[in-house]
């Protein structure tokens, strides 16, 4: 479903620039892979590169989806509007801070990405999800009248409405308490291998990702660059 081969990403300028390495990635359908490592060191970056939100400034192979598209020549000839369609369409993001649109309801940020890729409004899979994460009562309000951790709830059914082949999540369960956080983790877990897409999750809480069996790819920093790898 995913795999990338010696890619570098860079934020900043001069002296304080700070370079992420990510030296090889494959992820297959209905796995899940953790990005662990310190604050600062660019775990976020990494998923706005892999995110086609941030463009790398070396790449040698990103193959992305069934069936495959060549994401590294479409970087290299420039093709923004299809890189466009390919986050459209192919994946799901939850946003640290949740990302939800202030104007409007939980279900219409929910029916947003169907509604983006002319799919039917209604979907059992995501009535589903709705109701086992408590949503049923939200579904009227706006972001503004959710507590943090209803926002990443809601930012989480959001992020698979559209049913995508690459899911990315930058530290989804972090405003929740542990029970929450182990129940959206599981169901997380569960749609990953029910609609067999590849899901790339980028957490601190190492306990949580260890208690499902995620594997990790740790970040390794020197003199401002980070490389990320499989952990041992």
């Amino acid at each position: 479903m995913l795999a990338i081969k010696g890619m570098m990403a860079q934020r900043g300028h001069g002296d304080h620039a700070h370079r992420i390495r990510l030296p090889e990635l494959s992820l297959a359908p209905g796995q899940c892979l953790a990005i662990t490592g310190p604050s600062g060191c660019g775990k976020s970056t990494l998923l706005e590169t892999v995110g086609l939100l941030l463009a790398p400034s070396e790449l040698e192979c990103f193959m992305l989806g069934k069936p495959q598209k060549d994401v590294a020549t479409l970087w290299r000839t420039r093709e923004q509007g299809e890189l466009a369609k390919l986050r459209a369409r192919d994946l799901g993001f939850v946003l640290q801070s949740g990302g939800l649109l202030p104007f409007l309801s939980v279900a219409d940020n929910i029916a947003l990405p169907r509604r983006i890729q002319s799919l039917p409004i209604k979907s059992d899979r995501i009535t589903q999800a709705v109701d086992r994460l408590g949503l049923i009562p939200l579904m009227e309000k706006r972001p503004a009248m959710l507590s943090i951790g209803e926002r990443q709830r809601v930012a989480f059914v959001r992020a698979l409405a559209h049913e995508p082949q690459l899911l990315l999540a930058d530290e989804p369960t972090a405003a929740l308490d542990p029970h929450s956080a182990h129940g959206l983790f599981a169901l997380f877990m569960e749609v990953v291998k029910e609609l067999q897409i590849a899901a790339l999750v980028v957490s601190h809480d190492w306990a949580l990702v260890e208690t499902f069996g995620v594997p990790r790819f740790d970040a390794v920093t020197v003199k401002g660059e980070t490389v990320f790898e499989p952990r041992p």
